[in-house]
């Protein structure tokens, strides 16, 4: 990663690239495995720089590779590993995981892969053919065409022919090569159309060949006769594949995305399967003895189709399907951060999981006529289709009763409801009943927080309330519009009281919800662009033309904060789940954070894509993004949940790094570089000193239990008083004495009931001085303390009472002992250290002597001066504690300002 000249950190501080969503399928052909172990089918297809493996039989996600350093341009694979090129390299992967070789050698992009046994062919677009042993990954043999004469645009190995291959040309010949004795073995002079395919027939020695022209030529290369013709009026052939389950049936692909079905033995065309995928059939592949055929295409999708009708047409059995056209809007549904609905240039709106893909689902296309459709059976809708959703919203307070989703399309006036739980679009189309369709769209929808009304604003100023259970218009903003100009954004409160609209003419209204009075208006200093409300919080985001973002208080209605330094058109804005954080997507090509309480941008980074919309996940773990020209949700993680982030403001002429996205796979091996090995200036850790000022107040590190309960010992020790001291069981002898008799009977032990022993200790051994007490006497003459208060700090509250009480006259000590002592508090409060301790000793101190202190002059005088020292000491202390006091309560009850 990139590192700024200034602060030296990476790219951004606050999100990192975990995964992408939506991505099931892209232009490159997929490739169909057996394995054999396991008897089962799969197939794998390409995801920009990574691709999926799926089994078949359920379509269920088994791997995903780890990702290369470029787009994969071709795919190929054998029994056990898979070939995938990139640039003028190519790898192969084992497990369909882990890159175990890797090829260099191409000058030019390849284009064609073809594993050969223990070997791979590569083509690249110079028409430059190298034969790899695949194991030591060294070039067995080089291949030179002229492109001018021969480019080759298909390869294939034939069957059962040994150690050949047959190449197809742009300029419309095929040639036969034997690659182990490097010979041109026979020239086909071709159609005189480009070679777009080549595929291995049922029968030995048959190919079919697939022309720019739409024709399918089946050829028998052995004796260079075409067997028969086939065309299609589609355009180009664009893959070919053939059943191998007794039904003589051939299919091919087109570029617009149909697939036509042939019968070979009547030689006739039978059937075509429309609208296979939105766009050109990348790839099509019958499974081996199995009447299933599977497809995909650039249109995101994965399909398998099985023949089991009686018309021999293939119905959709299994699908994995993302958005066939760039995304218009995406936002997470629900409180639990688990599924975001994004809605497409391509018409769909779709829900994703962020857990498991098995979650997905798609609402499917909007319908101007749903029943009409239905009592009809149309084939084709595209004709009642709705235009793409601009913007929707959504609330799931009222999902199992009605629709709780309002969306807006593309140059219509009437708001199409949708609804979750049946995946489907709903029973309204909410629309003002005066107006015509012709000059008015809707342009800005709101929901409310219990999903019982929309608010709807539309190019004509006008703001309108509908129910969402019964679609009837409940109301309407102003006598006749709310605004002058086009509506840019509404919003609701969470507690349905306050109705916020905002217009192209710079004017953002409040009203009051339930009688649609207007309650304030003001003016903004640039016409806005979008509207966002933080509902738990009551912030306003406004994001205004002149590339700033302004934020306000909904209950002052005045703006609390103004961001500036965007250089393109914001598009969307995401608040973090606590309100602290807005983040905002612009054409810049960038994403910035910035922190409301301090007002400053602390995050930013690039992207080689612009972003068009952000959402933020309601339990604050990821943000997701979608981008111009790509069909996936691309998911960030939030860094600052699991690390330790330091939140600096960014210097004014801070340059954000270019950041790459997230590709499908969640672990991504990428090596540490050297710099993000080293540490970061930003996060370097803070060494509190022992005493930040000495006008402060410094408490020690002590806990609380060895100076806390000084003053309670007494009563802690009759509570913990035994009743009775604890009696040991006297041990047996080994030989139980008898009474001598003749019955026998145990002699009763004798009581040892000894007037001499003495339980008095003598006190003569243990009068001895204690270290404190020596550290005490050395303090009179240095007039140091700090051995003596360390001591002191290491002994328990038991013994810290001993040490006190073993200070007078009577337990041994000496009144200058005490007057030494006294002189060590004075010193902790001078320094203002262990400020706490110092408390603590002194009133145990007073409660153990206080009877003999006023009768001693030195100790008398010593007292005054400490009680000055404390007095002054708690004056400075409760002045400040009033104070914070003060200000704590006033930024409770005070609004932001």
């Amino acid at each position: 990663m990139e590192r700024d000249a200034g602060g030296g950190r990476t790219a951004s501080a606050l999100f990192a690239g975990f995964r992408a969503l939506g991505l099931f399928s892209n232009d490159i052909p997929h490739v169909v495995r057996f394995n054999a172990l396991k008897r089962r089918f799969y197939v794998t297809t390409c995801v920009g720089k990574s691709f999926h493996t799926y089994d078949v039989q359920k379509l269920s996600l088994v791997a995903v590779s780890n990702s290369l350093p470029q787009d994969i341009c071709c795919m190929a694979a054998d029994g056990k590993l898979v070939f995938a090129a990139y640039g003028n390299v190519f790898s192969a992967f084992a497990r369909n995981k882990e890159v175990v070789h890797t090829f260099k050698g191409h000058k030019a992009e390849i284009h064609l892969l073809q594993p050969f046994g223990d070997h791979v062919i590569s083509v690249d677009t110079d028409s430059i053919l190298i034969i790899w042993h695949i194991y030591s990954e060294e070039e067995y043999l080089q291949l030179t065409f002229d492109k001018s004469v021969f480019k080759i645009s298909a390869i294939l190995h034939p069957s059962t022919y040994l150690n050949k291959i047959l190449l197809g040309s742009e300029q419309g010949s095929l040639q036969l090569w034997n690659v182990k004795s490097n010979k041109l073995l026979y020239t086909f002079p071709g159609w005189k159309v480009g070679v777009t395919a080549l595929q291995q027939a049922p029968a030995v020695d048959v190919v079919a060949v697939g022309l720019m022209s739409g024709q399918v030529i089946i050829h028998n290369i052995k004796f260079d006769e075409t067997l028969m013709k086939f065309r299609q009026d589609w355009g180009p052939i664009t893959s070919i594949s053939f059943r191998t389950d007794g039904h003589p049936i051939m299919a091919a692909g087109s570029p617009c995305g149909h697939i036509g079905l042939w019968d070979l033995e009547d030689k006739k065309f039978i059937n075509q399967m429309r609208n296979a995928h939105s766009t050109a059939i990348a790839g099509l592949t019958f499974l081996h003895r199995e009447p299933l055929l599977v497809t995909n295409g650039a249109d995101n999708a994965l399909r398998v189709w099985i023949f089991d009708g009686p018309t021999g047409e293939g119905r959709l059995l299994r699908f994995r399907m993302g958005h066939s056209a760039p995304l218009t809007k995406i936002r997470y549904y629900g409180q639990n951060g688990q599924q975001i609905l994004s809605a497409s240039q391509d018409g769909t709106l779709q829900s994703f999981s962020t857990i498991h893909e098995k979650f997905n689902k798609s609402l499917g296309h909007g319908l101007i006529n749903k029943k009409r459709v239905k009592r009809k059976g149309l084939q084709n809708t595209l004709s009642v289709r709705l235009p793409p959703i601009t913007k929707f919203a959504a609330e799931e307070a009222r999902e199992s009763d009605w629709d709780g989703i309002i969306a807006c399309h593309q140059g219509k006036l009437s708001c199409s409801t949708w609804n979750y739980q049946r995946s489907t679009i709903g029973a309204y189309f909410l629309k003002p009943k005066e107006l015509k369709k012709d000059d008015v769209t809707a342009t800005a929808v709101d929901i409310t927080s219990c999903g019982n009304f929309a608010v709807i604003g539309l190019s004509s100023g006008t703001v309108d309330v509908y129910n969402m259970q019964s679609g009837i218009h409940r109301g309407r903003f102003g006598e006749d519009q709310a605004h002058k100009g086009s509506v840019r954004g509404v919003a609701v409160d969470g507690l349905n009281q306050l109705t916020i609209t905002t217009g192209s003419e710079g004017l953002l209204k409040f009203w009051n919800f339930k009688n649609k009075i207007l309650i304030h208006s003001m003016s903004l200093d640039s016409s806005p662009n979008m509207m966002l409300l933080h509902r738990d919080s009551g912030i306003l985001g406004l994001a205004l033309d002149d590339f700033s973002i302004s934020v306000l208080d909904i209950e002052t209605r005045k703006i609390v904060r103004e961001f500036s330094g965007h250089q393109g058109q914001i598009n969307d804005m995401a608040f973090s789940p606590d309100g602290r954080w807005l983040i905002s997507a612009s054409m810049d090509c960038s994403i910035r954070t910035w922190d409301l309480p301090s007002g400053c941008l602390i995050d930013s980074f690039l992207l080689d894509s612009a972003p068009l919309n952000v959402t933020m996940s309601p339990t604050g773990d990821f943000l997701a993004t979608s981008h111009v020209d790509h069909l996936g949700i691309y998911l960030w993680s939030n860094i600052s949940l699991y690390s330790v982030v330091s939140l600096r403001p960014l210097p004014t002429d801070y340059v954000p790094s270019v950041v790459m996205l997230p590709g499908t796979c969640q672990t991504e091996d990428v090596e540490l570089s050297e710099e993000t090995i080293e540490p970061s200036d930003e996060m370097i850790e803070y060494d509190s000193p022992e005493q930040l000022n000495e006008q402060l107040v410094t408490l020690s590190l002590l806990p609380e239990s060895r100076w806390k309960n000084l003053l309670n010992l007494d009563v802690i020790k009759k509570k913990n008083k035994p009743k009775e001291p604890p009696k040991v069981p006297k041990s047996a002898p080994f030989f139980i004495p008898t009474v001598p008799g003749l019955v026998p009977r145990y002699a009763v032990p004798e009581q040892n009931n000894d007037p001499q022993q003495s339980k008095v200790v003598h006190l003569g051994i243990l009068a001895q001085k204690s270290d404190f007490f020596l550290k005490l006497e050395e303090g009179l003459v240095n007039n140091k303390y700090d051995a003596a208060l360390n001591l002191l700090k290491e002994l328990g509250p038991s013994g810290i009472e001993t040490e006190l009480r073993s200070l007078s006259p009577e337990c041994g000590g000496s009144v200058e002992v005490m007057q030494s002592f006294l002189k060590m508090i004075g010193m902790m409060l001078d320094r203002k250290r262990d400020f706490e301790l110092a408390q603590a000793y002194l009133a145990l101190f007073l409660k153990l002597h206080l009877k003999m202190l006023p009768s001693e002059p030195k100790l008398l005088e010593e007292m005054t001066q400490l009680s000055s020292q404390v007095e002054g000491n708690w004056i400075h202390l409760q002045s400040l504690f009033n104070q914070s006091m003060c200000i704590l309560n006033y930024i409770k009850s005070a609004l932001l300002q």
